[in-house]
């Protein structure tokens, strides 16, 4: 690893420089010799090298031969609040109005054609705009239908995205997209960290004397590179290999056929950087571990990732069913009749992704609800390694982007508790995981959707109602930075054409004229989760219904992208076990450590609640905060306990959050202190059996602060 990189006119840090990240760099190398393998995302903390090596890979890429002759490739960076005008391209609004012709202004796929397109963040990035990358990835080229221009241009680049996943993950589905994933974490071997400081200390004392002295090891890697493109085209994919990496996608049962598809891409391109002519099983591997961990994660809250023992069995069971190739000729009568699987590289496959699953802007709640209606014995690239490889796919007539030719065909169980049902009981030493909180609740419904009255400005997400980039066209705007209204346009210009000396012809527009589209969509909140987790709360069964809400509310909230927060309130205190995150995986597993019993100082967890609200306003001003408070009401611990816990109510309402309360109260006798919790807060209200039983569709809003 290497943290850092050059700046200005500095020498990069070369790409044989870096130490520890040799998984890396292996996976960067393959989609450079073999593009249509589709991307590479790093996963991992700060201070990682991602991005170091990221930009080193891009000095090795051959340069490109165009029609303007031989230039280097170049690395185009694409931030994190890049609009999707700036990404794919629009009309070139100052020629249209100044020569009155229609022009297309390229965006950054076309800049980054032939180079590395570098998307830091990639997880905070809005998935409408992830998924635009990726279809131009996995095709290589890019086509604009809009604003009443069709074009398309070739977009052939690297694609790399970095991520921390303390700062919330991707969805499976767009995690799926990318062909391979690398996990990066700092070394704990000593050795090795002591190796980074020193080169980088080196690199920061004289950075073009430090790339000099790593040259000759760059220029074999890009040497190598482009050899492998070359020969990449004949590197055989036998029958045997092919039936062995079905065999494993189908052992790890991965969704759809893109899995197989990628593997045998990699496992191509790295028989090929190996300098072999055949794909033997451990290039597939090497393939496996790069391609796979990511396709296993299918709900929201599963860990990616597939331990040595899982792959060595899953190899086994594969290594089975290639012998069975060999003997009987394999796939050799594969498809004779039948349809068979088809690219997902191709430009007849503009939709696939849609056809493969929910798209990654649908609503979770339906239609009409969205924002638009190195392996083994690697120890540095420069020098000479036996890797295993991995494999092509993509046609291309392209002399930078060779074709291979080689097509393949393609809240959970019960346990017992020892707290009592009473405030005074401090029975508290069962967590939730005991309780089975981490399985997927096995009877919970999908929970209402809780919005933020009225129109925010947030970070774009499916809960509430905001003013967006992506949204649906409300009205025009003197704003012009989401799109060209073309009608408010024209009725700004129309009256004054008398005046502008224009009778007849064509309408004279000026730069005052021009109106932008006012578009409304959804926007994520930060969803703060109060759960009273007291004595009174503590029975088996309550106490399972709670958690198991709280998960199916935690899902929601993922799948609305919103930023969440826990607090739990037992004993003496409320605490903050979990700062805003949009992590909310991390959020189910702080979940799991919950420990109950004791008191029930609500007043301190509504407090607790203000002052979170409060701080992020402060951090993030325009995402509106919402505030859910599970609870049976029953304040207890100090003087005056229930007037106190509505006192803080009233302070939350004043500040204007908008609040929901989750009734837990059960029993032939119930008090209603939840319910006059909520009209304090002037708030929703719902009660548990609501979530915890079958629901009828529909939306639950919140009520509107006064």
């Amino acid at each position: 690893m290497q943290a850092g990189g050059a700046s200005g006119g500095e020498a990069g840090f070369p790409f044989s420089a870096v130490v520890g990240q040799e998984r890396l760099q292996l996976a960067l190398i393959l989609c450079a010799v073999h593009p249509g393998i589709g991307g590479v995302l790093v996963r991992g903390e700060k201070g990682t090298a991602k991005s170091t090596v990221v930009r080193a890979l891009a000095q090795l890429l051959p340069p490109v031969v165009d029609e303007r002759g031989a230039r280097p490739a170049k690395l185009v960076e694409l931030p994190v609040g890049a609009t999707e005008d700036r990404v794919v391209g629009s009309l070139d609004l100052e020629r249209v109005l100044r020569d009155g012709e229609q022009a297309f202004k390229p965006g950054l796929l076309a800049a980054a054609h032939h180079g590395v397109l570098y998307v830091d963040e990639v997880n905070l990035l809005h998935d409408h705009l992830v998924d635009v990358l990726l279809d131009a990835a996995a095709m290589g080229r890019v086509h604009i239908e809009r604003d009443g221009v069709s074009h398309s241009h070739p977009a052939r680049f690297v694609l790399v995205g970095t991520m921390n996943p303390e700062e919330g993950e991707l969805r499976p589905q767009l995690l799926d997209r990318f062909g391979l994933t690398v996990d990066v974490v700092a070394s704990r071997n000593v050795d090795v960290r002591m190796a980074v400081v020193r080169r980088r200390l080196d690199y920061e004392a004289d950075p073009a004397g430090f790339a000099k002295s790593y040259a000759a090891a760059d220029r074999e890697v890009a040497d190598r590179i482009l050899t492998a493109r070359d020969r990449i085209s004949d590197v055989e994919l036998d029958n045997v290999e092919l039936r062995r990496i079905a065999a494993l996608c189908a052992a790890f049962d991965v969704d759809g056929m893109r899995a197989d598809l990628v593997v045998a891409r990699t496992a191509t391109a790295h028989a090929a950087w190996r300098g072999s002519p055949v794909v033997t099983e451990d290039d597939v591997r090497v393939a496996a571990e790069l391609a796979l961990p990511h396709r296993r994660r299918r709900d929201p809250f599963d860990e990616p990732g597939i331990s040595e023992e899982q792959l060595d069995q899953a190899m086994e069971q594969a290594a089975e069913e290639a012998a069975r190739a060999d003997v009987d000729g394999g796939a050799d009568d594969l498809g004779k009749g039948e349809a068979v699987p088809q690219d997902d590289a191709g430009p007849q496959d503009q939709s696939s992704a849609e056809s493969e699953g929910p798209a990654p802007d649908d609503d979770p709640d339906g239609p009409g609800e969205g924002p638009d209606s190195p392996g083994g014995g690697v120890d540095s690239p420069g020098g000479d390694h036996d890797l295993p490889s991995g494999g092509p796919d993509s046609p291309s007539d392209d002399p930078n982007f060779p074709n291979d030719g080689s097509n393949p065909p393609g809240a959970g169980q019960d346990s017992p508790t020892n707290a009592s049902d009473s405030p005074e009981s401090h029975g508290d030493k069962q967590s939730a995981r005991e309780r089975g909180v981490g399985a997927p609740a096995q009877s919970m419904a999908k929970p209402p959707r809780w919005e933020v009255p009225g129109v925010g400005e947030g970070a774009p997400g499916r809960r509430s109602r905001a003013r967006t980039r992506q949204g649906r066209v409300v009205r025009s705007t003197p704003e012009t930075g989401t799109g060209l209204h073309l009608l408010g346009t024209i009725f700004a210009a129309a009256p004054h054409q008398r005046a502008r000396g224009r009778f007849t012809g064509p309408i004279e527009f000026l730069a005052e004229d021009l109106r932008g589209a006012y578009r409304e969509g959804r926007e994520g909140n930060l969803v703060v989760f109060v759960v009273d987790a007291s004595g009174s709360m503590a029975s088996r069964d309550r106490l399972s219904a709670v958690t198991g809400a709280v998960v199916a509310l935690l899902r929601d909230a993922y799948q609305r992208r919103d930023k969440v927060a826990v607090i739990t309130v037992r004993g003496q205190e409320a605490e903050l076990v979990l700062p805003p995150t949009s992590s909310v995986d991390i959020a189910v597993r702080r979940l799991a450590d919950m420990r109950t019993g004791g008191k029930t100082p609500l007043a301190q967890g509504l407090l607790k609640a203000r002052e979170v609200v409060q701080r992020e306003r402060v951090r993030d001003p325009h995402r509106r905060p919402l505030v859910v408070l599970l609870t049976d009401g029953r304040a207890t611990g100090g003087s005056d306990p229930v007037p106190r816990a509505r006192a803080a109510a009233r302070l939350l309402a004043r500040d204007s959050v908008t609040a929901m309360v989750v009734d837990c109260e059960r029993g032939m006798i119930r008090l209603g202190l939840a319910r006059d919790l909520s009209r304090e807060l002037r708030g929703g209200y719902l009660q548990l059996a609501e979530l915890t039983g079958d629901m009828v569709a529909g939306v639950v809003r919140a009520s509107r602060v006064a």
